[in-house]
């Protein structure tokens, strides 16, 4: 990899700018892989994934695959996808269940913490082959850590704690996680997985960008400025993104940027309270857990999405998770995992579930969208002219909140500032 200096690097980003290198330089895409992929916390599943002893999860760390398992314990770890022997990767599905995880280029097991436990025909080793030498197994990563079922890992030895990381942003997690009535989330629904021919960033981005909504988004509104319906109880209540003039109307909910490069929307606007039969059992099982008032605050939505930087997105109102692989410097890989609200309704879930596809499938309303202005931009990119990206919306309105947080106007682009502060930082440290 060509060397890349933290004064160059420093010369790419700036508060009002990006340069297009940072998007199209395959150098710094590996620098990347290293320096926020291997130093940063990473998101890498749930623990409703592994419920049982023997169940994994297959995932990445950038560009490193790892295995999220569930051990005899009780205790998840994460390992490197790696053989011992000859590297090749242990285990291939996305999921499974085993005892023992066995790989099949020449048979070396596992078992599901790590430790090598057989190596078949193990004769002609010398005397001193120790199978509990660390160098055999599937390593650990460094650190592993929760909040609330959402698994973290970070590569680096050394490094901040996940609660430091999280900081405040904490809250965005306990704001969905608050809605179940048992208080606990699962991903148990599935997933929706897809590629995008553009830089993982642009993704990222996309998830502090209200702007694009009216217009990236036109065909889904009627011509009264509503969206579809979203949400159970929702019959006759729609999202509005333009007024009844034809104006966007995305600007009454504000834009946060959080420590660390996260950052959360306001929720959107709509027209009405959600009701019916499905509704209030669910609002009688939330009153039961939490009582009237702090049911009534749980209930209520304050936040479109959360993205916890670099790779999880959780979209508050549709009630899914998102997450962000990068695979090349034009090449993302997302997937969507519906939400069940423990204790809720299983019809809600249902809709959830209904919604993921309406949303984020291959002929769905939204992403869609999204995917299509993402490989524009990458394309674009390449033509000759200005080098520079602009971020300047909104600049000069960000006021400075409690526990650090930025706040600006819903279509302040003080999200993706936030961002590029982040990444800034953890390029130029080695």
């Amino acid at each position: 990899m060509v060397a890349l200096d933290c004064s160059h690097l420093e010369t790419l980003v700036s508060e009002e700018r990006v340069h297009r290198d940072v998007y199209l330089d395959a150098d710094i895409f590996e620098l990347e892989m290293e320096r926020i992929f291997g130093q940063a916390w990473v998101y890498v599943g749930h623990e409703s994934m592994v419920p049982n002893p023997g169940d994994y999860i297959c995932a990445y760390i950038g560009s490193q695959p790892i295995v999220l398992s569930r051990h005899a314990s009780g205790k998840t770890h994460v390992l490197l996808n790696r053989c011992g022997h000859r590297g090749a990767k242990v285990l291939s599905e996305d999921s499974g269940h085993s005892d023992r995880f066995r790989c099949c280029y020449h048979g070396w097991t596992y078992d599901t913490d790590g430790r090598l436990i057989a190596v078949p025909m193990n004769d002609l080793y010398p005397d001193d082959f120790d199978l509990d030498d660390p160098r055999y197994s599937m390593r650990n990563v460094a650190a592993v850590d929760s909040y609330r079922g959402f698994v973290f890992a970070r590569l680096s030895e050394t490094g901040q704690s996940l609660t430091d990381h999280l900081g405040p942003a904490r809250s965005l997690i306990d704001e969905l996680v608050n809605r179940a009535p048992d208080g606990e989330v699962e991903l148990v629904g599935g997933s929706l997985k897809y590629e995008i021919q553009g830089n993982w960033k642009l993704q990222v981005e996309n998830l502090a960008d209200q702007y694009h909504v009216p217009f990236g988004h036109e065909s889904t509104a009627s011509r009264d400025g509503f969206q579809f319906q979203r949400r159970t109880g929702d019959a006759g209540t729609r999202a509005q993104i333009f007024s009844t003039e034809g104006e966007p109307s995305m600007q009454q909910s504000g834009t946060w940027g959080y420590p660390n490069g996260h950052n959360a929307n306001g929720a959107m606007n709509f027209d009405g309270e959600q009701e019916g039969d499905v509704w209030q059992e669910y609002k009688s099982r939330m009153i039961a857990s939490y009582g009237e008032k702090k049911a009534a605050q749980n209930m209520h939505v304050r936040h479109h999405n959360a993205l916890f930087y670099p790779n999880l997105d959780l979209h508050m109102l549709g009630q899914m998770v998102r997450v962000i692989r990068p695979i090349s410097v034009n090449t993302t890989e997302v997937t969507i995992y519906p939400a069940r609200l423990k204790g809720a309704p299983d019809e809600m879930f249902q809709d959830v579930v209904r919604l993921a596809n309406m949303t984020h499938s291959a002929t769905s309303l939204i992403q869609t969208d999204d995917v299509e202005s993402f490989e524009r931009c990458q394309a674009g990119l390449h033509a000759e002219g200005e080098d520079w990206i602009s971020f300047v919306r909104g600049i000069g309105m960000d006021n400075i909140e409690e526990d650090g947080l930025l706040y600006g106007p819903m279509t302040s682009e003080i999200g993706m500032r936030n961002q590029h502060r982040a990444w800034l930082g953890y390029m130029t440290t080695a």
